[in-house]
């Protein structure tokens, strides 16, 4: 089954990068490339500074190996993300046991945000797979004069600081700390090994510091959201991080401090009510516990995102793992038949929501490759023919199977009939495939518009500019008329409709409405005309 999983991760390995934020990172990575400048970030033909270099320069070794792909950018964010799971069934595994550790890494890898980031991949697959991996370390290096694992507990730390910033720390040190504090270790919580991972993890993570040197702290003079004299360091070390948390850094939100508590109802699909009830179970029995590392490191992270002003759904993958190792060990604690039933009907219920909800979005969609999905469908049925007759259908593991059989079904529909279909609608990605192959190797201009997703993937240079210019020119039809006062006429190449994929709303999934809701963006030639 966990094989199926890791195959799952796969699936959407070659739909096309969404826009906007990953079409961004891959655009960033991809211009350290050409640019042979690992050190300097770029987007937008400008200085960038928001996110710390670590996701990037994964991205860009595997450029630099297998070439500029859909399939490159998101390789190695799957690969961390597999090694969050392989750590969370280590981790899993000396704490509980080897089968609480097997159905830990099945609930991890069906929580339908992980899956999701796969395709949609930003920082989080990466921060996933580095943060248990840096407790797991840790918690191996306790008790020990001296050990490797204090090493690379601190490497994995620094990197996840490389990726998201200093706040990474806050689910490490609250997983260790918590633990030993709650488990009264005083003299480990004294002791002298944490300072030296705190001296490893400032040491590991000069390379980022350097680099934000190099680029903004040496030189005041660029400009930087709309200042000069902006300080990376700064930046890196408050203003992204702590100027987002009290909303007084350069990016601001509006957060709710109930928005994850909700948002983890579809994220963490199809376990999240055993998720509550795992949790309200572990306070119930608090003085029974043996481990308080998923518990703190968990909790003190989502209080953290809850109180921020900046708040956005993929946050909680992070800590994942530990939502998973909770929601494992509570469900096979289940032993009573009140406790079974519970189990059953709520994972039943679940079930029949996701085959329900699929079902809804195929009728509503009507994706053009038609009745394609019945090939995994069937595939399913007979995963699930074989479950139901291995399994009796009143055990925990029947029920356990059962979801995920569930789950596979859904997001392998998604990642292979679903999200391929909606792509079309994704103008940058789809303008850029047909600039390739009609015309290869002409630069391109984006005129009062922009796409990171067409940046990316034409084979040719690309500008931006809001004042018209000749030659090839990517555009809206909104802008089209502003060309003519400006004293240039235009002929069209191809037009290409429009929608945010990232951003889907009704009007859009249902066929019957979707023309109201698309845009146009269009590819044209533009000369001047003469007086």
């Amino acid at each position: 089954m966990i094989f199926l999983l890791v195959l799952l991760q796969f699936s959407a390995l070659q739909v096309p990068i969404l826009e906007p934020d990953g079409a961004l990172y891959a655009g960033i990575a991809k211009t350290m490339v050409l640019k042979h400048d690992y050190l300097n970030l770029y987007a937008d033909g400008h200085e960038w500074l928001d996110k710390p270099h670590f996701p990037f320069w994964m991205a860009a070794i595997s450029f630099q190996l297998f070439g500029f792909h859909t399939w490159s950018y998101k390789l190695p964010a799957i690969l961390f993300l597999l090694m969050g799971a392989w750590y969370t069934y280590r981790f899993a595994k000396v704490l509980y046991g080897d089968n609480t550790a097997r159905w830990a890494v099945c609930i991890l890898l069906t929580a339908e945000h992980v899956v999701i980031s796969n395709n949609d991949v930003r920082a989080e697959p990466y921060l996933t797979g580095l943060i248990i991996a840096a407790v797991y370390h840790f918690y191996k290096s306790i008790g020990r004069s001296w050990s490797y694992h204090l090493v690379l507990g601190a490497l994995f730390t620094a990197c996840a600081i490389m990726t998201k910033g200093i706040f990474a720390l806050v689910p490490v040190g609250a997983a260790v700390g918590g633990h030993l504090l709650f488990t009264r270790q005083w003299k480990t919580i004294f002791s002298w090994q944490w300072v030296v991972a705190f001296v490893l993890i400032a040491v590991f993570i000069t390379p980022e510091l350097y680099a934000l040197y190099r680029q903004f702290d040496l030189h005041p003079e660029k400009v930087v959201f709309g200042k000069t004299g902006v300080s990376g360091l700064r930046f890196f070390f408050w203003d992204s991080q702590f100027g987002r948390f009290m909303n007084t850094g350069p990016i601001k939100g509006a957060g709710d401090p109930f928005f994850f508590f909700h948002t983890l109802l579809w994220a963490f699909l199809p376990w999240p009510v055993m998720l509550y009830a795992a949790i309200i179970i572990f306070f119930r029995k608090w003085k029974q516990q043996q481990e308080f590392y998923c518990i703190c490191g968990a909790l003190a992270t989502f209080a953290l995102f809850s109180l921020s002003k900046f708040q956005l759904p993929h946050y909680l993958n992070i800590i994942f793992p530990f939502f998973s190792i909770l929601t494992a060990q509570y469900i096979l604690s289940l032993h009573t038949d009140k406790g079974l039933r519970f189990f059953r009907s709520t994972q039943y219920t679940v079930i029949i929501l996701l085959a329900v909800a699929g079902v809804l979005i195929d009728l509503l969609y009507k994706p053009a490759m038609g009745y394609a999905w019945l090939i995994p469908a069937a595939a399913l049925i007979v995963l699930y023919m074989l479950l139901h007759y291995w399994l009796d259908k009143s055990t925990k593991e029947a029920v356990f199977y059962r979801t995920i059989a569930m789950s596979i079904l859904l997001n392998l529909y998604v990642n292979t009939i679903l999200y391929p279909d909606m792509m079309q609608y994704q103008s940058g990605s789809e303008a850029a495939s047909y600039a390739n192959a009609t015309l290869p190797g002409t630069p391109v201009t984006l005129y009062q518009n922009n796409s990171y997703s067409f940046e990316y993937y034409l084979n040719a240079p690309v500008t931006r500019t809001d004042t018209a210019a000749t030659g090839v020119v990517l555009t809206t039809r909104e802008n089209l008329p502003s060309l003519k006062e400006q004293g240039y006429d235009y002929t069209l190449i191809h037009s290409f409709p429009n929608f945010y994929i990232s951003k889907l709303d009704l009007p859009f999934v249902r066929k019957a409405t979707r023309a109201s809701a698309l845009g146009e963006r269009m590819l044209i030639r533009v000369k001047k005309v003469s007086p």
